[in-house]
């Protein structure tokens, strides 16, 4: 099993959270099941911005990200280089120290 390490996030995980996951799971299905609500507004379909979190140690272990990803990271909030969509991050072997941003862009949010 995999130490995904999320680093504290003042709503979805105030103290920070340490799980595990299988290898092939992705961040957010991880994330999602362990209690940690971050948002996947398009249902995890790579068709939004939402779910997207900076993947502070271990980017290089994922797989590289799809042009539809990369074409999606460009319009997220906050954009930077460890950038990834958590609904499309596989984890693979290597331990995850994730950071979730502090905002989202969500079009369709109900809790605007």
């Amino acid at each position: 099993m995999t130490k995904l390490i999320f680093l504290p996030h003042e709503e979805l995980c105030p103290e920070g959270a340490v799980i595990e996951a299988e290898p092939g799971t992705t961040v957010c299905d991880a994330a999602l099941a362990n209690g940690i609500e971050i948002e996947h507004a398009c249902e995890k379909s790579c068709a939004c911005t939402t779910c997207h979190v900076y993947i502070r140690e271990g980017y290089e272990s994922l797989p590289e990200a799809s042009e539809e990803e990369d074409d999606l990271l460009d319009k997220a909030w906050g954009l930077e280089p460890d950038s990834r969509l958590s609904c499309q991050a596989e984890v693979g072997e290597t331990d995850l120290v994730i950071e979730i941003p502090k905002y989202t862009i969500n079009m369709v949010s109900e809790h605007n």
